[in-house]
Formats: C-alpha cells, sequence, structure tokens
C-alpha cells in the first residue's frame, strides 16, 4: 500500500509565502489567520450519540475495515537487519498473539477550506488526507494490536489561529463526537482489557479532554498502557498536575503519557505559544512562560537527549511525497530548556513542508517511526507484566 506524506497547511503557506518575502516574515501570524480563520457562522451542531458510532462508515480505521491505512509498512522495512530496526529486548517485548492491545487513534486536523467551523463528516479531500496521516502515523501501532479511528467533526485548521469564540465552541463540538467514539470503543473491546490511546496535534488535545473529563477516576484509567499524546503543548507546571496520568519518566514506564513537539535548531515555538501563552491551564494557573512536557522518543525518558545513532528509521519522503523510506541513523533529538524536541540542524528530505520557526510538527511520527514502534511494544510489555505482578 503506496502513502504520500501529505501534510497540512501546505497550500495556503506555499500561497502565502509566494505573495513576498518580507512580508511574510514580519506578518505570517496575520497572514495565517487571514486565510484559514473562517468568515461563516458557527453551525450549531447537536451531539453525536455513542449508538451511531456503531456503523462501520463512521469510522476510518477499525478491525472490521479491511485494508486499513494503519497496516502500511515502508518497502523497505522487511530489508533491514532485525537489529538496525528492533533490538532483543524490544523484540521479545511485542505482545504475543492472542494478547493484542486495542488503540484509539485520534487523527490531526485535515480540514483545509474556511468556508464553515467544524469539517463534515466525509469530505472527499479530507479523507484522503486522513488516510495519508494514518498510513505514517497509525502504522506504528499495527504490530501492538487492531487501531480504531474515528472520523469526527473535527474543528477546522483556522480555529488553531484565533482567540475567537467560535474557536473555542467548534473545538467543543468536535471534541463530543470523540468521546462518542471513545465510548463505543470501550463497549467493544471488552471489560478490563488494556488499550491504547494515540493522537496527533487536534487529536491530540482531544485525548487530553477525553483524560480529564472523561477517564479520569473510572477503571478505564487504569487500563491504558500509554498514551501518545504528540504534538500538543502540555504545560508541566500549568496542564500536568491535573492530568490524571503522570509523564513517561523511563523508558519502562507504562500507565503514562509520551508527549512532544519537533522544531529544528534554531527553535521558535512563537506561533505554537502566541495563543497558547494567553490561555489558563488545568490547574487554573497561566501558562505563560512555562515549559511543555518532553519525552523524548529516542531515549523513551523525560527530557532525554540522543544522537542520530540512536535513531533506528526515521520515514524519508521521496521526491514527490508519494512514498516513504526507512531510514535510520539520521535524526537526533534532544529535550531544550523550554521542553522542546529539537533534531538539531535542519535535516535533508523534509524542507518542503516545515512550518514557520522551524516547526517539524507534520512530520513527529516520521521522524521517529521505528523508536516509536518500539517504545509502545516496550511500554506494552512493562505494563502486561505489572498486570500479572498484581494478579
Amino acid at each position: 500500500m503506496a502513502v504520500r506524506i501529505f501534510l497540512y497547511l501546505i497550500a495556503g503557506i506555499i500561497a502565502l509565502i509566494l505573495a513576498a518575502g518580507v512580508v511574510w516574515t514580519v506578518f505570517s501570524d496575520e497572514l495565517l489567520a487571514w486565510y484559514f480563520v473562517p468568515d461563516a457562522p458557527l453551525e450549531v451542531l447537536e451531539p453525536m450519540p455513542e449508538s451511531e458510532y456503531a456503523a462501520a462508515d463512521m469510522w476510518l480505521i477499525r478491525p472490521d475495515i479491511a485494508n486499513p491505512a494503519s497496516d502500511w509498512l515502508p518497502d523497505n522495512y522487511v530489508d533491514h537487519d532485525a537489529d538496525e530496526i528492533i533490538d532483543e529486548e524490544t523484540e521479545a517485548a511485542a505482545a504475543p498473539e492472542g494478547e493484542r492491545i486495542p488503540v484509539f487513534y485520534v487523527l490531526p486536523t485535515t480540514y483545509l477550506d474556511s468556508d464553515r467551523w467544524n469539517a463534515p463528516l466525509r469530505s472527499p479531500a479530507a479523507l484522503e488526507r486522513q488516510r495519508l496521516f494514518a498510513s505514517s502515523q497509525a502504522s506504528v501501532f499495527n504490530d501492538i494490536g487492531e487501531v480504531w479511528a474515528p472520523l469526527y467533526r473535527q474543528a477546522v485548521i483556522g480555529a488553531f489561529m484565533t482567540e475567537r469564540r467560535e474557536s473555542e465552541v467548534s473545538l467543543h463540538y468536535a471534541y463530543r463526537d470523540v468521546e462518542a467514539a471513545f465510548d463505543y470503543f470501550l463497549s467493544q473491546i471488552g471489560e478490563d482489557r488494556p488499550f491504547i490511546l494515540a493522537g496527533h496535534s487536534q487529536g491530540a488535545l482531544h485525548l487530553l479532554t477525553l483524560l480529564r473529563e472523561h477517564i479520569a477516576g473510572t477503571d478505564a484509567q487504569g487500563r491504558i498502557a500509554a498514551a501518545y499524546i504528540i504534538g500538543w503543548p502540555i504545560s508541566v507546571e500549568a496542564d500536568l498536575p491535573a492530568l490524571p496520568l503522570p509523564p513517561c519518566e523511563t523508558a519502562r514506564s507504562s500507565n503514562c503519557i509520551i508527549a512532544f513537539q519537533s522544531f529544528a535548531d534554531p527553535a521558535d515555538p512563537h506561533q505554537v505559544r502566541r495563543i497558547y501563552d494567553e490561555t489558563t491551564g488545568y490547574t487554573g494557573a497561566p501558562r505563560r512562560e512555562t515549559s511543555l512536557l518532553c519525552i523524548n522518543p529516542l531515549t523513551g525518558t523525560r527530557d532525554g537527549v540522543a544522537g542520530a545513532e540512536a535513531n533506528n528509521g526515521a520515514l524519508v519522503p521521496d521526491g514527490n511525497m508519494e512514498n516513504a523510506t526507512l531510514e535510520p541513523n539520521r535524526i537526533p533529538a534532544r529535550c531544550d530548556e523550554q521542553g522542546l524536541l529539537v533534531i538539531g540542524q535542519p535535516p535533508e528530505g523534509y524542507d518542503r513542508y516545515v512550518l514557520p520557526g522551524n516547526n517539524y510538527h507534520v512530520f513527529d511520527f516520521l521522524l521517529f517511526w521505528a523508536n516509536l514502534r518500539e517504545d509502545v511494544a516496550r511500554r506494552t510489555s512493562a505494563f502486561e507484566a505489572g498486570l500479572r505482578d498484581a494478579a
């Protein structure tokens, strides 16, 4: 199954950059908002009942859907020597047949138009992008268990570029769909069965809300082998103490959160923090001037540092962005003092779709694809061992 590595903001950013380099440099935030923030009135969306998610067409991926995008593997994955991609400890940690752990994966933003605040469930262009994202992101988890990826009426990309009330409401509408899908997911996987949460960008934001408002204090909280909340800022001081799961401090921690945001040197997160810094954290404290949670995917540890030799395989897109190969030893990573995951100088092969500020947001999963596969196997094994010890 071929995969094109699409990534969002492409059309808009290219159009704006072509307008004028100086204007873009000075007014990039304003231009992006002008281009993407909807002028349309906010449509009132009724809550989606859990029963709606019994229908297969409410899901991009679930176990009864043939040829899911999450089954994708790079063509050269099997060509690598096992020691290059999966060390013996991680190989032994993989879940044995019959003990596979389901994954609830929430897609990032894929609707790029500004004609509305919430995307339709089945926009043809957005669906194609969703398949592409799932190929490069949800495929990380396909060796552990079946992936479930709901369709939801996601907030459009412009909702993240404004402080208007419509933005908050559109995100709430999107979250309600995710919550309904999650409840159906739980009803189908079986009582007491462990599971994994995974999401990127908007999907990560909705998982944070799900953890705080729906999972905290329930039996489901203790069933989470790991939560991959990637590509969304989590304030260490203002958010983390109010979340029901701790950060993954070590490479074998489980029932914990993995979070990071990828930047190259020199890292400039102003576009990420411009609105974020004006908000209040989950604890009620301001997020301004707080550090961000960073779990290094190369070390599996909080605030870790690793050279490129620790990277067992990054997905590198081809020149046409129509496929990707797995290449080890290319991308280092260190958590800096701000809590950004810094990958050193901009690596070759990704420059066409880097966001302002050397932000490699759209490549968060791709840069560390093989290590993330190892990470989920290791944490799943540790979680299951803990369950056995407690029995």
